[in-house]
């Protein structure tokens, strides 16, 4: 049975807080321990460029945000794991989509309309300080999609544009270059209906952007103590009964707590637990979560070559999944290996004889397959399969690949005296007609 194929990129600008990891870390961790699920995490770095133009900071966060989804339990050997930037695929595509993608459908992207509508309320060009990055940014994206054909790509709701236009981007190579098949799975957006959105210092949205985070690991346990100790609250003394519905300490409690220590907690807000006293609930709470991978975040922030052979081996994964897919879309495209093209006759009396692929049966119960040319000469012959599909998928598998596909470990052998290059002359033939 096919397993799901899910793929989720991380952004690789600034320091991850604890809102990042209630609402996108630990539930994308928490997914990809699933049996049934294939999951790609990618750092979208060449993403990160076209907001930051610093690259001390682009280093730094790269470190930052890979060291904290390994801390936090992401299992490199369950999931591909990799950087953006260390799959060379995902530009080459990148183009290869670009070239069949229509500027009008570039001009309707929601990141650059926000710009252009911005510069023209301000009284200047539509287009000022916009650079190609942004504009060509859902291109890239679809490119970091498509190349590993997931079925569903985790989004929030203003991602889900990219997501549409992915679909787009990909029908319509199918439609140009698919010769009656699918290169390109049309992907799903998967909202998180559910993922906790945690309050911040303020009770607003836990944001960089309003300077009311709580940190996850940056300045270690103190800085957490200290930040917690600046969530805002109402001036009730202790002995005074509080409102647990309407505190937004509370929602953070519940983001690290279970039902039942929620319940207990709300019961002694409603006694007159002290806030002072809450606090120390909530660090303790969220300490005990967050220590042993603190303790695993700073070893790799000490130690990041660990972190890159890590990355360089999930590079290495994520190439063997995109490599045959590109060599696919490339060859649809007509970027193929030089050959001899065998030029049909004008006008034949009588229709030549085709190559073609004989399966069978033996008396062993075994399924079997040979390739025929059109002069009668044995070009291939398998080995024995258990099942007839199996024969069928390689059969497909030469059709697709052309004689790539028996280069090494295969359960083919040539024919007496038949040499790779009579395989493709006759696989041409076959195909062409």
């Amino acid at each position: 049975m096919m397993s799901l194929r899910v793929l989720t990129g991380i952004t690789t600008s600034g320091t991850p807080h604890l809102g990042n990891y209630v609402g996108a870390i630990r539930p994308a961790i928490v997914a990809s321990q699933s049996t049934d699920t294939d999951c790609f995490f990618f750092m979208a770095d060449y993403h990160a460029l076209i907001k930051c133009d610093d690259p001390a900071r682009i280093e730094r966060s790269r470190l930052e945000i890979a060291a904290t989804w390994l801390a936090a339990g992401l299992d490199p050997e369950r999931v591909t794991f990799y950087r953006q930037s260390d799959v060379p695929e995902v530009t080459e595509l990148n183009w290869l989509l670009t070239c069949v993608t229509a500027k009008g459908q570039m001009n309707r992207a929601h990141a650059y309309k926000a710009s252009t509508d911005i510069n023209e309320a301000a009284g200047e060009d539509a287009d000022a300080g916009i650079t190609m990055g942004l504009f060509c940014y859902p291109i890239l994206m679809a490119a970091d999609i498509l190349l590993f054909n997931p079925h569903k790509v985790p989004v929030g709701r203003d991602q889900i544009q990219h997501i549409e236009m992915t679909r787009d981007v990909a029908a319509r190579f199918n439609h140009l270059f698919g010769q009656g098949s699918d290169l390109f799975v049309l992907p799903e957006a998967h909202i998180e209906e559910h993922v906790a959105t945690l309050p911040g210092l303020d009770g607003r949205k836990m944001s960089k952007s309003y300077d009311n985070t709580i940190p996850l690991f940056e300045g270690g346990v103190k800085a957490l103590k200290d930040a917690i100790a600046k969530i805002v609250t109402n001036s009730l003394l202790p002995g005074e009964p509080k409102d647990p519905d309407n505190s937004h300490l509370v929602t953070i409690f519940e983001a690290f707590a279970s039902s039942a220590e929620t319940a207990q907690f709300k019961d002694e807000l409603r006694a007159g637990l002290s806030w002072g006293e809450a606090k120390k609930r909530l660090l303790d709470l969220i300490e005990h979560d967050i220590a042993p991978m603190r303790e695993r975040y700073e070893a790799l922030m000490a130690h990041p070559e660990e972190i890159e052979v890590l990355l360089q081996t999930g590079a290495a994964k994520a190439r063997a999944t995109a490599a045959p897919l590109l060599k696919k879309v490339r060859e649809s495209l007509g970027l193929r290996p030089m050959q001899a093209i065998t030029v049909p006759a004008a006008k034949a009396e009588k229709k030549a004889a085709l190559p073609l692929f004989k399966q069978f049966r033996l008396d062993d119960g075994l399924f079997y397959f040979n390739f025929i040319a059109s002069d009668g000469r044995l070009l291939l012959q398998s080995q024995g399969f258990s099942q007839g599909r199996e024969a069928g998928l390689w059969i497909a598998k030469i059709k697709n690949e052309g004689v790539a596909a028996l280069e090494s470990n295969t359960p083919i052998a040539l024919g007496e005296g038949v040499a790779l290059s009579d395989v493709a002359d006759a696989l041409m033939v076959l195909l062409a007609d």
